[in-house]
C-alpha cells in the first residue's frame, strides 16, 4: 500500500479548520539529518513541529514529573527498552491506524499498539580481516574459547546489547543466555568502552580482532569519512550473523503517541507520516538504517553490506526479556 505524501495533505483537508497546527514532539533520535522528515511533514500538512530533543530516560522522568499536564504528542526513541518503559509507565496510548497496520510489520509493532518501529539497524559481527581467518558466523561463536582476548563489546548499560540478550533468551532461553554472556566475558579483548563506533575502529586499529555494532555506524563510513574507520574499510569484514537460523538481531527506531497528547489526531498523523514511502527511504538515505516498510529502496551505503535474514521474533516479547537480561549481565559479571 502506498502512502504518498499527497494523502497526507488531503486527510488535513478534509478534517477543517479546526485541525491542530502543531505538534510536540519528545525524542532521543538526535540526529541532523532526520530534519529533513520534520521539514517535509509540516509542508506537506502544515502542521508546525516543536521539539523536545533529549536522553530517553530524561524525557520519560520529564514525561512523568509532567503527568496530564504534559504537553508531548509524540514520544520518539532508538530502541525498544525505552518505548516498552514509556508504555509500562502508562505513558503512551494504543493507536487505532489502518495506515499502521498495513504497513509496519507486526513483530515492530507493541502488542497492545502504543509503539511502533520506524526503522531498524542489524547488530552484527565485524572482524578484522588480516588478524581473523574463522570470524564467528553466529551470535552464539562470540563465545567460543577460540575467540578468548578478541571481543569487542558495549557496556551491559547499552540498550542494543540489553535487547540483544534479551531477543537470546527468547529464542534459547534464560539459562542458554547466561551461559552466552559469560563466555562472551571471557573473550572480551578489553573492558566495555565507547560507543559503536569505537568498537569498530578497535577492529581498524588491531586493538579487536572482534566487534559487534549495529550496522548503521559502518554504512555510514562507508557513505562519508569517519576518523579511525574510511581511511581502514578494506581491513574490516563483517557477518551478519545466524544466517540460516533466527537471522540478525535487529534494533528499532520508533515511536508511540503520548497518553496525554494535546494534539493526538495531528501525532497519528505523523505515525503515518513516518510510514510513507518518502520518509522510509529517507531513513535510509539519510541516516543508512534499514526502512520497516517492504520494497522501499535502500540507500547506496546500506545496500552494499548486502543481503540477509533478519531475526523477525516479537519485539513486545524482547522487550519484556529486558529486566532479565540486565540481571544476567550483572551476574556474569559483564560492566
Amino acid at each position: 500500500m502506498q502512502l504518498p505524501l499527497s494523502t497526507l495533505l488531503a486527510t488535513v483537508l478534509l478534517t477543517g479548520t479546526g485541525f491542530a497546527q502543531e505538534l510536540n514532539l519528545y525524542s532521543s533520535r538526535n540526529y541532523e539529518t532526520d530534519e529533513r522528515l520534520y521539514s517535509d511533514f509540516t509542508d506537506a500538512t502544515g502542521i508546525t513541529i516543536n521539539r523536545i530533543e533529549g536522553n530517553a530516560d530524561e524525557l520519560i522522568a520529564r514525561m512523568q514529573a509532567e503527568g496530564r499536564n504534559s504537553p508531548a504528542d509524540v514520544f520518539v526513541t532508538v530502541d525498544t527498552s525505552r518505548l516498552q518503559r514509556a508504555a509500562d509507565a502508562g505513558l503512551l496510548q494504543p493507536v487505532d491506524s489502518a495506515v499502521l497496520e498495513a504497513r509496519i510489520p507486526a513483530n515492530l509493532q507493541d502488542d497492545e499498539n502504543q509503539w511502533f518501529g520506524f526503522s531498524q539497524r542489524a547488530r552484527i559481527i565485524f572482524y578484522n580481516t588480516e588478524t581473523v581467518e574463522n570470524p564467528p558466523r553466529t551470535y552464539a561463536d562470540l563465545a567460543d574459547p577460540a575467540y578468548e582476548g578478541l571481543v569487542c563489546i558495549r557496556s551491559s548499560t547499552n540498550t542494543y546489547n540489553q535487547t540483544l540478550l534479551a531477543a537470546i533468551i527468547e529464542h534459547e532461553g534464560e539459562a542458554a543466555a547466561t551461559q552466552w554472556a559469560a563466555g562472551v566475558v571471557r573473550n572480551f579483548a578489553r573492558s566495555p568502552q565507547g560507543g559503536d563506533t569505537d568498537q569498530i575502529r578497535g577492529v581498524a586499529s588491531g586493538e579487536c580482532g572482534i566487534a559487534v555494532s549495529n550496522s548503521y555506524y559502518f554504512a555510514r563510513a562507508l557513505r562519508r569519512e569517519v576518523e579511525g574507520v574510511s581511511d581502514s574499510i578494506d581491513t574490516i569484514g563483517w557477518i551478519f550473523p545466524d544466517q540460516g537460523g533466527n537471522g540478525a538481531h535487529m534494533n528499532p527506531s520508533g515511536a508511540g503517541v503520548a497518553a496525554f497528547a494535546p494534539n493526538r489526531d495531528a501525532a497519528v498523523m505523523f505515525l503515518e507520516y513516518l510510514a510513507s514511502d518518502q520518509a522510509q527511504a529517507y531513513y535510509s538515505a539519510g541516516n543508512d538504517e534499514y526502512p520497516v516498510v517492504e520494497g522501499v529502496e535502500l540507500a547506496p551505503s546500506v545496500a552494499a553490506l548486502g543481503p540477509f535474514e533478519a531475526d523477525t521474533v516479537n519485539l513486545s516479547d524482547v522487550a519484556d526479556n529486558i529486566p532479565t537480561a540486565q540481571a544476567i549481565f550483572n551476574t556474569v559479571g559483564w560492566p
